[in-house]
């Protein structure tokens, strides 16, 4: 497994790759289309935030983003055929330490309720929860990681 930054021209390749790991989960068609948007990756979004990859074979299998001003973890997305392999707990590792070298000591996500068991195995802690930035009604586990040195 390679972990590089992520490409501009990468943009429809971490698009398709979040619609597919979203879908994962089991949500209707009607849903996924709903996220669309929140679900693209686009040039501009690379160039403006840390964004990385996870290669296996030269073919992108997961990526991570974060939003530095915002101390969030915007994206965390795994190829559903990798799931389980223990490609996360790689990737969280190399998100761990980007965040320190990024002066990140800790940051929130919003997850999807699936991947909340996940980010408490990971070690970060729910205190709240969010809007969905697609449904108004609907509430999304507001998570927190602490980074340590």
């Amino acid at each position: 497994m390679v972990i590089r930054r992520a490409k501009v021209q990468d943009c429809h390749l971490l698009s398709n790759l979040a619609y597919k790991s979203k879908a994962y989960w089991g949500y209707t068609e009607d849903f996924l289309q709903q996220c669309k948007d929140d679900l693209t990756v686009t040039k501009e979004y690379i160039e403006e935030n840390p964004v990385y990859v996870m290669e296996s074979d030269n073919k992108i299998v997961a990526f991570y983003s974060f939003t530095i001003h915002k101390k969030k973890l915007d994206t965390l997305f795994i190829d559903p055929d990798y799931i389980g392999k223990g490609l996360g707990r790689m990737i969280w590792d190399h998100l761990l330490t980007k965040a320190k070298e990024l002066g990140i000591s800790e940051f929130t996500l919003d997850s999807d309720p699936n991947a909340e068991g996940f980010y408490l195995k990971m070690g970060a802690k729910t205190i709240g929860f969010t809007t969905s930035t697609v449904f108004p009604d609907r509430h999304l586990p507001l998570m927190k990681v602490s980074v340590f040195n």
